[in-house]
């Protein structure tokens, strides 16, 4: 139906006869000519219809935004030249036009800020917009970029399945009835974790997939419901192997898709010495703010609040100085203690150091002179400062620190330019849960521990380290991964500090355990964030930007109205009867 793609005529075809075909992008109609920019994926190209050409500058006239059109004419310099594009220097005066199919009213224009609600119920006229491709593409070429390098690496490409069996790893799993088999069900999976480790048992060395996941839990900017990772895992390795190898390819493919050059090689932090410093196993390395201890200046003074968790072997009190600070006003303040509560504080001492050296704050008539010195003097606070304190359990501040922390570096202009990747090993293998008044496996519960005696591990659970590690590039996780437990005895030990009895992991596991039997390899792996990285690249906060049908943050598909009801027979089919709630 065309020669030639309307982003892509030039100079080269002037006088030549084309055919173009796209959308109208914008109509201008004058009282002797009409200008109408004609769009396909690769760009713009500006026709021309004049008066004088009678019934086509009447159909011309009349072309309505978003209509597909057929257009043929010959190219032609332009006068006004638009150097930003490729066709820019040039135009088509046409000789034919042809509506494929016009469009109705729109329901947005692709220049308009339509609200998200309305550009995914209307994702084909979203994804047309020029913004919209430039991202998709940029994912597109990221997906190339990663194959071509693991083709070259001798990893294989091996499918596994989707429909499996639900072995929870941390999300709930989406279920599907299984018709032929009354009152069972499969799993969608989580990721591909356990049959990867189990190709490493059956000899396939280095597995690469771009594997669709499932998790049913909350939704946000940066987690969908199903989104896409890079799953790798490799045979008779260390940490070492893994990470080098993966942050050569991370490195090569951001230098090919985004035109950027990381640094080499990636500095690493412990995850200890992360939380220390910036409350947060994936610090943002941009921002250079840090947290500071103050336990030991605040465990004798008489602010209980202070006090009690300074002297707990579990709590925290730390300290984050903003470099002028002072500025803050008390609404502003009270902002910053809103923002924490989110994170789980349950109050955000200061101390507001003004440009004189007056000083304002809540917390100062706990401390005497000389302790609330030391304690200024130990966090390096100075004039036009203010300083931020947290207290309680010591994940908890932690965690609302970070997120202070991360607030001011924005507020405060504090986030430098380019890109900052950063290896985060040792993560704890364990964390209590008070509630259930057990274990939960930090990364899951097929990471290896970084002792070998099984006895070792069960008298140190509590603070046994892991041999994970995550791949962290500007605050995000872009990649996780672990050295796997690849002795059956090590992996049933771990499945009883999680609470997991010999029946159980049976029942949910005996294919693993059966199979680390077998001689299975020392393996490891890691698994990267499709959707995560592309939207790092497009330079985008929501994943939603980059995946071509997302769900909102209600788990809804707004353009399809999934989900939806089933009808009675239908379910019945599959042996599943719906119930009120309640």
């Amino acid at each position: 139906m065309r020669t030639h793609y309307c982003g892509l005529i030039d100079e080269a075809l002037i006088g030549e006869t084309v055919t173009l075909c796209g959308w109208v992008n914008t109509n201008r109609v004058q009282s002797h000519v009409v200008f109408t920019d004609l769009r396909d994926h690769e760009g713009v190209a500006q026709v021309v219809v004049d008066s004088d050409m009678g019934a086509l500058f009447q159909a011309a006239s009349g072309l309505s935004a978003e209509s597909c059109v057929r257009v043929t004419g010959i190219v032609r310099a332009r006068q006004a030249a638009n150097d930003k594009i490729r066709s820019g220097r040039v135009e088509v005066l046409a000789a034919e036009i042809e509506v494929l199919n016009k469009a109705e009213p729109l329901p947005f224009h692709a220049h308009e800020n339509a609200g998200e609600e309305t550009r995914l119920k209307y994702r084909y006229l979203d994804l047309r917009r020029p913004e919209m491709q430039r991202m998709q593409r940029t994912r597109i070429r990221l997906v190339q970029a990663l194959r071509r390098w693991l083709d070259a690496g001798g990893f294989q490409d091996i499918e596994t399945p989707i429909l499996t069996k639900a072995t929870p790893e941390g999300a709930r799993d989406f279920l599907v009835p299984a018709r032929l088999h009354p009152g069972e069900f499969y799993a969608l999976p989580q990721s591909p974790q356990l049959f990867k480790q189990i190709l490493m048992v059956a000899g396939f060395d280095r597995y690469y997939q771009i594997a669709r996941c499932f998790r049913d839990e909350a939704l946000r900017a940066d987690r969908q419901l199903e989104f896409t990772q890079l799953d790798m895992e490799f045979a008779w390795v260390r940490e070492r192997d893994v990470q080098d190898a993966v942050e050569g390819m991370i490195r090569d493919v951001f230098a090919e898709v985004a035109g950027v050059a990381l640094e080499a090689p990636f500095p690493r932090m412990t995850w200890a010495e992360a939380m220390r410093r910036y409350g947060s196993d994936k610090p943002d390395l941009r921002i250079d703010l840090e947290l500071v201890d103050v336990a030991e200046l605040v465990k004798d003074g008489g602010f209980a609040v202070f006090a009690g968790p300074a002297a707990d072997a579990h709590g925290r009190v730390a300290a984050l100085r903003i470099p002028g600070g002072a500025s803050l006003s008390r609404k502003q303040i009270d902002e910053y203690a809103a923002h924490a509560a989110k994170y789980g504080s349950k109050g955000l001492a200061y101390v507001k150091i003004g440009e004189s050296g007056e000083i304002a704050s809540p917390i100062q008539k706990f401390f005497d002179e000389h302790q609330f010195a030391a304690l200024l003097r130990h966090v390096g606070a100075g004039h036009g400062d203010i300083v931020f304190f947290g207290a309680g359990a010591y994940g908890t501040v932690s965690d609302f620190m970070g997120a202070v922390r991360l607030k001011a570096g924005r507020d405060f202009g504090r986030v430098a330019e380019g890109w900052r990747p950063l290896w985060v090993t040792d993560f704890p293998m364990f964390e209590w849960d008070d509630e259930a008044q057990r274990y939960v496996a930090l990364h899951h519960p097929f990471t290896a521990p970084a002792v070998d005696d099984i006895d070792d591990l069960r008298a140190n659970a509590r603070t046994a380290v892991s041999r994970g590690y995550d791949m962290v590039l500007n605050g995000n996780e872009i990649g996780g991964g672990s050295i796997r437990i690849h002795r059956p005895e090590m992996q049933r030990a771990v499945f009883e500090l999680l609470g997991i009895g010999a029946e159980e992991a049976e029942a949910k596991f005996g294919f693993l355990l059966d199979a680390l039997k077998y001689g299975a390899p020392p393996h490891g792996g890691i698994a990267f964030g499709i959707d995560r990285i592309a939207a790092l690249m497009a330079g985008t906060e929501s994943i939603r930007d980059v995946i071509a049908f997302p769900k909102t943050t209600s788990a809804q598909c707004l353009m399809t109205g999934a989900p939806s009801p089933i009808p009675d027979a239908q379910l019945a089919e599959v042996h599943v009867r719906v119930r009120e709630a309640g």
